[in-house]
């Protein structure tokens, strides 16, 4: 990192927004969303990294969220643009880590006795595995994938055949921000000739076992969360409500999970490959920072780049529209009768084509969601045309986590709010000064059930930031408006020590 850097003051420009000049005074400067209390906490690493992208060459915005804190090369929580780069770090390694919803149709008492809760924990862990490495021969009921169908995953997403060879209602597909992602050209034949190249020359090495992954949590923050839907008292939420398919009062489940160790191999080579070039040809690196590795548009780096993200992006797509049909059947199988059905997938760790300034750009978002506002013409034949699109944001158990729909002025932030909560503590801080039985006794209190013999100090809720004034500062930014609230009821998490909090 670059040793001479200055920890620059955040000019206040309202109630929640602010800026930082770019490096140099040179071009436009960092938006930053967040409360005083909010930007006051920014620690500087999370503001020298944000000054290292925003100088980084071809970018034109970098917008600091308020969860956002330092990450690798960007910080985790910022959104990247730029019409002629693109750029690993704010992506990362865990490409389309996501957020999706389920409702049921279940009233919330149905879960309310500890043994049925206790019972539904069982059916799910069965046919998901949680953990790194862990896949489909860990859990007696998990759907098996092979080879050959898993190299359709990777290339055409959540496709109709796809979801119908796995059991997924491929109706859900109308409620993902993308069901699928296509290669550098637009062409879906660009991923097939990328995957099998990689394949052929031994640099997926595994491909199988990794495909074998599908429909599963990772560790570190990744997460199943039953919970019991509050919609927010107002008309304009109970409209939003309607059309995402919420239900007052009954039971949804959320999850947060990416491409796990598939799109890691992707994405690791591509950082490994990209460095060795900028270190081959003496190119200078942003803030001398090798996580901020970069590729021209059009060069044969930048079109690998894209076809390998795209490859990860659709097997995390896939991966979360199977995690919710098995858990859907694990309702099923414990509650008999009970129906479900996909509210919305959307993802925060993925680079898209999207117009930015009327122009064409690459808008990379590392911890931070889409958040169109209704209207947008990118929703355009989509349902959520009139109402703008649900934005899913997991706090932690035990302050709830939040639906939420865009407002007009989320163009200041390049259509974007953050991804959750954000960390406050770094994981061997929380694992270092949190108690482990205060930790697991906040759960009993709040008669929140776990998987997990101890929960994993470094995901307590106390390693995070303060979840209400993360929203506040989105309300006040004027980016975007409440839904529901979700309040857990159990949680799915991966407990093994032995991953020292990795995803």
């Amino acid at each position: 990192m670059n040793t001479e850097f200055t920890m620059p003051v955040i000019q206040p420009t309202g109630e929640a927004t602010g800026f930082i000049p770019a490096p140099g005074n040179h071009g436009k400067p960092i938006t930053v969303i967040g409360t005083a209390a909010i930007r006051d906490a920014f620690d500087a690493k999370c503001i020298e990294q944000a000054s290292n992208s925003r100088g980084a060459p071809g970018v034109t915005d970098l917008v600091l969220n308020p969860d956002a804190h330092a990450g690798y090369g960007a910080p985790v929580g910022c959104v990247l643009v730029s019409p002629t780069h693109v750029y690993p770090g704010p992506v990362g390694v865990d490409i389309k880590c996501s957020m999706s919803l389920l409702q049921l149709d279940l009233p919330v008492d149905a879960v309310a006795d500890k043994t049925v809760r206790r019972a539904l924990i069982n059916a799910i862990v069965e046919r998901t595995p949680t953990g790194a490495g862990k896949g489909q021969r860990n859990v007696k009921k998990s759907r098996k994938v092979n080879g050959e169908l898993g190299r359709r995953v990777a290339i055409e997403g959540a496709s109709e055949g796809v979801c119908r060879e796995l059991g997924i209602p491929p109706e859900w597909a109308q409620h993902c921000e993308d069901a699928f992602h296509l290669g550098h050209s637009n062409q879906q034949d660009d991923l097939a000739g990328r995957l099998d190249l990689l394949i052929s020359t031994g640099k997926f090495p595994r491909f199988e076992d990794k495909i074998r992954q599908l429909g599963s949590y990772g560790g570190g923050n990744h997460f199943g969360e039953c919970e019991a839907v509050q919609i927010a008292d107002n008309d304009r939420a109970r409209r939003a409500a309607e059309v995402f398919g919420l239900r007052d009062g009954c039971v949804a489940f959320l999850s947060h999970c990416g491409s796990r160790g598939f799109g890691y191999q992707l994405a690791n080579d591509q950082f490994r490959t990209l460095q060795n070039k900028f270190a081959a040809w003496s190119i200078p690196l942003p803030g001398e920072d090798r996580e901020l590795v970069y590729a021209p548009l059009g060069t044969q780096e930048a079109d690998d780049y894209i076809d390998d993200m795209s490859l990860g992006a659709n097997f995390a797509t896939v991966n979360h529209m199977l995690i919710n049909a098995l858990v859907l059947e694990a309702f099923q199988e414990i509650i008999p009768g009970a129906r479900g059905s996909l509210v919305y997938f959307i993802s925060h760790n993925i680079a898209r084509r999207e117009i930015v300034a009327n122009q064409e750009c690459w808008v990379h978002r590392k911890g931070a969601t889409r958040a169109f506002p209704a209207n947008h013409f990118s929703l355009k034949d989509t349902p959520f045309y009139e109402t703008g699109h649900p934005i899913l944001l997991p706090g932690n158990p035990t302050a709830g986590s939040c639906v939420m729909v865009a407002d007009p002025g989320a163009d200041k932030s390049c259509y974007s709010v953050n991804h959750g909560a954000g960390r406050a503590k770094g994981r061997k801080a929380a694992i270092r000064e949190l108690d482990q039985k205060t930790v697991d006794a906040e759960f009993v209190a709040h008669d929140i059930l776990t998987n997990c013999r101890t929960y994993p100090k470094d995901e307590a809720p106390a390693a995070y930031k303060d979840f209400n004034e993360v929203l506040n500062s989105v309300r006040l930014a004027g980016l975007a408006s409440e839904v529901a609230r979700l309040r857990a009821r159990f949680v799915i998490k991966d407990s093994d020590d032995s991953l020292k909090g990795a995803a």
